[in-house]
C-alpha cells in the first residue's frame, strides 16, 4: 500500500511570516482542490494523567486567536478539556500530500459568541444540542429519540436558547507544523514555534 508523494514541496522562504497566514493559504488551497470537508480536524485531548483520546471534529472558525470548534462541554472531550485545557489538532489533506499539525491552550469562547453560532445553527442541529447526553451511556436507540421528541415538545411553541452545556473552544496555538509529502519519504517538515518576539520557524527531518 505503499505511494510515492509527488505533488510539492515546502521551502523556508516561501513560508509567511506568520503561521496563521500559512494556514489560511493552504485553507484555500484546500478548498479549491475539491476536498471533502477540508475543515474537518482530529482533535486530541488528554486526561490529567496522560490518557489521550481523539476524534474528528469540525473546524468553525479560524482567527489570529486561534482555531474554534463547538461541542458539548459534558461530553468525554469537554471533560478532559476542563481538567487539562490543552489540545492537539490534526488536519490531513491526503489528496494533496499535506497534514498540518497543531498544539496549544485551549480555553470557553465567550457566551455571547456561542450565543451567535448557536443560533445561525439549522433548527434540528439546535434540536441535537439539547437532545443527546454527548458520551454517556444509552439503553438504546429508542432512548436518543424519546429525548429528542421530549424536546421538540417542550421547545414546540418557544425559541431555541443555547443550553448551558454546549458552546465552543478556542485552541490557542503555540506550535504549528507543516508538512508536505515529498519521494522516497524524505517529506518537507517546517515548524512555527510561538517565543517571546511571535514566531520561530524552524525545518524537521522527516
Amino acid at each position: 500500500m505503499r505511494r510515492e508523494y509527488d505533488s510539492g514541496a515546502l521551502q523556508e522562504q516561501e513560508m509567511a511570516a506568520d503561521p496563521m497566514e500559512m494556514f489560511a493559504r493552504w485553507l484555500e488551497e484546500a478548498i479549491a482542490a475539491g476536498i471533502d470537508e477540508p475543515n474537518a480536524m482530529t482533535l486530541a485531548t488528554a486526561t490529567p494523567e496522560g490518557k489521550p483520546s481523539a476524534r474528528v471534529v469540525l473546524l468553525k472558525e479560524m482567527t489570529r486567536n486561534g482555531f474554534t470548534f463547538f461541542t458539548n462541554y459534558r461530553s468525554r472531550k469537554g471533560e478532559e478539556l476542563r481538567l487539562n485545557p490543552y489540545a492537539a489538532l490534526v488536519f490531513d489533506w491526503h489528496e494533496m500530500a499535506r497534514q498540518v499539525r497543531i498544539e496549544g491552550a485551549v480555553e470557553q469562547l465567550p457566551p455571547d459568541e456561542s450565543d451567535a453560532y448557536y443560533l445561525s445553527r439549522p433548527e434540528n442541529a439546535r434540536i441535537g444540542a439539547w437532545t443527546s447526553p454527548q458520551s454517556r451511556v444509552v439503553a438504546d436507540r429508542g432512548e436518543l429519540d424519546a429525548l429528542q421528541r421530549e424536546v421538540e415538545q417542550r421547545f414546540a411553541q418557544e425559541p431555541l436558547p443555547r443550553p448551558d452545556h454546549w458552546g465552543g473552544y478556542l485552541v490557542r496555538p503555540e506550535r504549528i507544523e507543516f508538512w508536505q509529502g515529498r519521494p522516497n519519504r524524505m517529506h518537507d517538515r517546517l515548524v512555527y514555534e510561538k517565543n517571546e518576539e511571535g514566531w520561530n520557524l524552524q525545518r524537521l527531518a522527516p
